[in-house]
């Protein structure tokens, strides 16, 4: 089948999220035709290249979401009413506050009150026998999304229209209105501007011209690699051509959003539209999609209490190259005595403040015991982190000497992948016999894994996916508590049995639940459901003038030459067959199996 692959900021280029799983995925699914849709987030990223593509990549278009080069798209007095209503409906779902759902969700739309007494919207709403019929602003929104989409087909580009002074003018009467959100309703100028201008580039994917039968349009299926933007280009081809959207999200966009927005980054105002935005689209999407698939229990909570179907969700965990600890797991006699390791990206979320106070503890008990921090800062604040954390280990454990003449040597290491100390991933593992998670924020913990495949035993906080991911293999305790954690430390360096024991059953669990293949199998089995169940939308023609597979349903595709329904004739009276049965080639079935038949 031909599968449209949706991304932001990462696949196929060579620095970004995801891409080493989705370039994983594509490669172990050979026997499909992928078209990648890439939206990039930086210059940079878009010079550095991208990843070798393998040959049944057939296509590869991208769009910056970082700049909007005007498209010269001047519109008539028709196009600019056409915005300006879809506009207005688009911002005032925004900017409505609680009133305006009622119990059910629904908004009525000639003002009246709804089910619950409450005040409605006035929204355009559709005409029935009775009245008014009542419209959820999760239609409002959606409908105001596709008619935005609508123009730009028609008319070339939203771009202009986006950052003109009737788009502002339009969001500050929707942030003045009656029964609008308190904190929009004290919206300034400035935050006008930010808030403006943030919706120009989220919806830039509108603007593509994407969505036709020379792209998305010939997809049997849409794969969004991620929410957001990316979501938002499949929710379009599949109101443009009824292409069927699968969502896969490893870390939740609108929780990034949430952590990236806080009281210092933005007003209050601000805050709340974006917020509204991005929770909107959420909803959309999860609402659109044939089938979402988070990558663990603690995603897929978020997806929930955003109105994702439970009926419509599988769980895909990540998968993860296992082939390269494998040395490591089957040697777990590799370790350094008393030796604790931690291995990850050096940032604040990563909580090695609590990590150090905690070894202190450690050491008091088992005074043998050393600490390993292997990593390289990320993010603004890293070095800055990474400084912090190296003072204050030189501040709690002083270089320890023989005598008053030796050299001391300090406990606490800090090493970097590709050291003397470190010269691969596995190897960092392999140098302790406990490896450390202090995280107090946390999606699906990937080096965790790591070490589940490199057989250790574990000690980690109950953040994120930590529990989901480890199951019985390790212990947990609670962020930000230095005890806790020094204690379970302890427990597993007096225990060495427990530590093989626990080690051998992570390995086991990881190998089961956690690999590449596992992963590969389960999108190729969803990719084959989500088509089985997919109306007929055309016959799409090779070069010879034969209909490529999975133009039409996927159970039609069996030996031979397809020659279609063969017309009901009235045949003459058989022993054995009934009047009016229809003479069908030998070698098509057209009608299912009944469980009888199934039996026999």
């Amino acid at each position: 089948m031909r599968i449209g692959l949706l991304t932001e900021g990462g696949y196929p280029y060579v620095s970004g999220d995801a891409r080493l799983w989705c370039d994983r995925l594509v490669r172990g699914l050979g026997q499909h035709e992928f078209d990648l849709y890439a939206l990039s987030r930086t210059r940079r990223q878009e010079d550095e290249g991208w990843l070798p593509l393998p040959p049944h990549v057939s296509r590869v278009r991208t769009a910056p979401l970082w700049t909007a080069d005007e498209d010269g798209v001047t519109y008539g007095r028709r196009a600019r009413r056409r915005f300006a209503e879809s506009y207005a409906e688009f911002v005032g779902v925004l900017c409505a506050g609680p009133a305006a759902d009622g119990p059910d969700g629904t908004v009525l739309s000639d003002g009246t009150a709804g089910p619950d007494g409450a005040a409605g919207s006035n929204g355009p709403g559709v005409a029935g026998g009775s009245g008014v019929v009542p419209v959820s602003l999760a239609d409002r929104f959606g409908n105001a999304l596709h008619a935005l989409a609508e123009l730009a087909r028609d008319e070339g580009g939203l771009a202009a229209a986006l950052r003109s002074d009737t788009a502002l003018r339009t969001l500050e009467r929707a942030c003045r209105a009656p029964g609008a959100l308190g904190t929009a309703r004290e919206a300034r100028v400035p935050d006008l501007l930010a808030v403006a201008a943030h919706l120009e580039r989220a919806l830039r994917p509108l603007s593509l011209d994407w969505y036709g039968d020379d792209g998305l349009g010939a997809a049997d299926l849409c794969h969004a690699t991620a929410g957001g933007p990316a979501a938002l280009a499949g929710l379009l081809a599949q109101h443009f051509s009824g292409v069927p959207l699968l969502v896969t999200e490893y870390g939740v966009q609108l929780r990034s959003h949430y952590l990236a927005t806080g009281p210092d980054t933005a007003t209050p105002a601000v805050r709340a539209l974006l917020a509204a935005f991005h929770g909107r689209l959420a909803a959309e999407v999860y609402r659109r999609a044939a089938i979402i698939t988070p990558g663990n229990a603690h995603t897929r909570r978020w997806q929930e209490r955003c109105g994702a179907e439970r009926a419509r969700i599988r769980t895909v965990h990540p998968g993860m190259e296992a082939a390269r600890f494998t040395e490591v797991g089957e040697a777990p006699d590799r370790a350094e005595p008393d030796t604790l390791v931690w291995v990850g990206r050096i940032e604040p979320a990563k909580d090695l403040v609590s990590l150090l106070h905690a070894f202190a503890e450690v050491r008091k008990e088992e005074p043998k015991a050393r600490l390993r921090v292997v990593g390289a800062p990320a993010g603004p604040d890293g070095e800055a982190y990474l400084g912090h954390c190296r003072a204050l280990a030189a501040q709690l454990f002083p270089d320890e000497a023989d005598g008053v003449h030796a050299v001391g040597d300090n406990p606490v290491s800090f090493d970097e992948i590709g050291g003397p100390e470190a010269p691969t991933l596995a190897d960092a593992y392999a140098s302790g016999e406990i490896v450390v998670l202090s995280s107090v924020v946390e999606g699906f913990p990937a080096g965790l894994v790591e070490a589940m495949f490199c057989g250790r035993a574990t000690v980690s906080t109950d953040v994120g996916a930590v529990v989901e991911a480890i199951g019985g293999t390790g212990l947990v305790v609670p962020p930000r508590n230095p005890r806790a954690l020094a204690e379970a430390c302890v427990t597993l360096l007096r225990d060495p049995e427990r530590r093989a024991r626990l080690g051998a059953a992570a390995r086991a669990r990881a190998l089961e639940l956690f690999t590449v293949e596992q992963n590969i199998a389960a999108f190729h089995s969803i990719y084959l459901e989500i088509v089985s169940h997919c109306p007929v939308r055309r016959v799409v023609l090779d070069r010879s003038g034969e209909p490529l597979p999975f133009a039409f349903p996927a159970e039609a595709c069996v030996p031979g030459r397809w020659t279609g329904p063969t017309a009901r004739v009235a045949q003459p009276a058989v022993p054995g067959r009934a009047l009016g049965t229809a003479l069908r080639p030998a070698s098509v079935r057209t009608t299912p199996l009944t469980a009888t038949e199934g039996a026999l």
